[in-house]
């Protein structure tokens, strides 16, 4: 297993001092993985980020996370950031398998390895990093803590329309249709191009030029709607992971009142039947709790890293 260095962009992080490596998962795909370090850091925050986004935007959560004694290791998913994009078009958000992400995983850790980030490791996964992260649970990934924000445990999507999604995705595929863009989404960049009124992610406007001014220096980073293979893979997984038990990790999980993109029902669900699991609900806060209002934000992260102290974390 090579590690060699790749592009960590500085200009937008907006974070501590940071590096970034290429590696190959399993199947010859180039991952990105990066992270940020301090000597003396008494454990590794393994950070799973959502669909569409990349390891720079987590610099400003990098540096609270730092400040508290943790490092913390990120990663570009296939088909997004700079990791090897899939689809015939770049802004296409494509993955062959749902399980490929696993392979991901393993290379994450690889690096984490190579690089020598400090045990005990910590899960902290967002939106579609929380459904690699509660598959990577259920497969034994050694963490002493896990905690999710939005998780992806189901899709936000109308009753009436749901069954379309299954049919429309199931049967693109199998038609060789895998690699187009899924009805009702858009090759724009949400993030990129969505007024701040009314957007989904977050109700701090400081926040969200952040996020859209990282994606228009860094264009490159871009991501539109999903491809109807990765519907299909996302249903199909959401549905498998609803039906498995819950990982013995202790887990804390938190989920704003105006989720309007994962399954707020799914994420109550799972948590009702997780041991020693605990549902924090955040009022007036939409999905990017991490890139929420100040006050959403802090309550969040030092709740997060609280969860993590008391599972093996020393305090700094």
């Amino acid at each position: 297993m090579a590690v060699e260095p790749a592009p960590y962009l500085d200009d937008i992080a907006d974070g501590p001092a940071g590096g970034a490596w290429w590696v190959r998962a399993s199947d010859g795909v180039r991952v990105r993985v990066g992270g940020w370090t301090a000597p003396g850091a008494r454990g590794t925050v393994l950070l799973f980020p959502g669909r569409t986004e990349f390891i720079e935007k987590y610099g400003r959560v990098a540096r609270d996370v730092l400040a508290q004694g943790l490092a913390v290791l990120s990663i570009d998913w296939r088909g997004q950031g700079l990791t090897e994009r899939l689809a015939p078009g770049p802004l296409i958000g494509h993955v062959h398998a749902f399980a490929d992400y696993q392979r991901d995983v393993a290379a994450m850790l690889d690096v984490a390895e190579a690089q020598g980030f400090p045990r005990p490791y910590h899960l902290l996964g967002h939106s579609m990093g929380g459904a690699i992260g509660l598959r990577a649970l259920i497969e034994g990934l050694d963490v002493a803590s896990a905690a999710f924000t939005a998780p992806m445990w189901g899709i936000l999507i109308a009753a009436h329309l749901r069954p379309a999604a299954w049919v429309v995705s199931w049967s693109g595929r199998r038609a060789g249709l895998g690699h187009r863009i899924a009805p009702g989404t858009t090759i724009e960049c949400y993030a990129a191009t969505a007024p701040f009124e009314d957007n989904t992610l977050t109700t701090c406007p400081e926040n969200y030029a952040f996020m859209q001014d990282q994606l228009a220096r860094r264009p490159e980073l871009q991501l539109g709607g999903p491809s109807l293979a990765w519907l299909n893979e996302a249903l199909v997984e959401c549905r498998a992971l609803a039906r498995a038990p819950a990982p013995r990790v202790p887990c804390l999980t938190w989920l704003g009142t105006r989720e309007r993109i994962v399954h707020p029902g799914r994420i109550e669900d799972r948590m009702a039947r997780w041991p020693g699991g605990r549902l924090e609900v955040v009022e007036d806060a939409e999905h990017e709790l991490l890139m929420e209002r100040r006050e959403i934000r802090e309550r969040v992260t030092a709740g997060t890293l609280a969860h993590f102290r008391s599972h093996g974390a020393a305090a700094a």
